[in-house]
């Protein structure tokens, strides 16, 4: 939805609603992306859920979109009433062909709409697919400092395998990061 002075996303925070909700979860189009990276970019200029440090430009996020159109690395989103409320995707863990069977998870929920289950959807979704996919492992790198997310994570199966400290650097922070993982074959699951 347009208006005069642009998107309109943002209804979650606006309203102040903190009851859990039902999404829609589909995979993304390419016109989700101005939604999409509305959530993604806050996150880069004002979080530190991503370590990217600047927006990603058009060709960028066309080339980041184009990456995630395997069944392995799909990019999802979350859509209330028709909006955006989150996104999340499976990326290659590593360019290295012999990870070819694992894959890293992204899960991104506007601001003003977390703690709704949207976060959950998401993940599910994604765990869903890439079991489909015939994805082995699905890892999470997750700062140190976000506890709901290492809560869902956990709450899904995700191990903590380690944590590799002081790897990042932003807004003059010094950042740990945990890597998780959830095993998708074997006697883990």
């Amino acid at each position: 939805m347009e208006s005069s002075t642009g998107p309109t996303w943002g209804r979650c925070w606006r309203t102040g609603r903190r009851s859990l909700l039902t999404v829609d979860i589909r995979l993304a189009t390419e016109p989700d992306l101005p939604g999409i990276f509305f959530i993604y970019d806050r996150e880069v200029r004002e979080g530190v859920a991503t370590f990217d440090t600047e927006v990603k430009t058009a060709a960028e996020r066309q080339q980041w979109f184009a990456d995630h159109r395997l069944p392995r690395h799909p990019l999802i989103v979350a859509l209330e009433a028709d909006e955006i409320v989150g996104w999340g995707s499976l990326s290659p863990w590593s360019a290295r062909c012999a990870y070819i069977r694992t894959a890293e998870n992204s899960v991104y929920v506007r601001a003003g709409c977390q703690g709704r289950g949207i976060g959950k959807a998401l993940l599910a979704d994604l765990l869903e697919r890439g079991r489909a996919a015939g994805l082995g492992v699905i890892a999470a790198r997750i700062v140190e400092g976000n506890p709901a997310s290492i809560r869902l994570h956990e709450a899904f199966g995700f191990e903590t395998v380690g944590v590799m400290r002081r790897v990042g650097e932003k807004f003059g922070r010094i950042l740990d990061v945990r890597i998780m993982q959830r095993r998708m074959d074997g006697p883990a699951n």
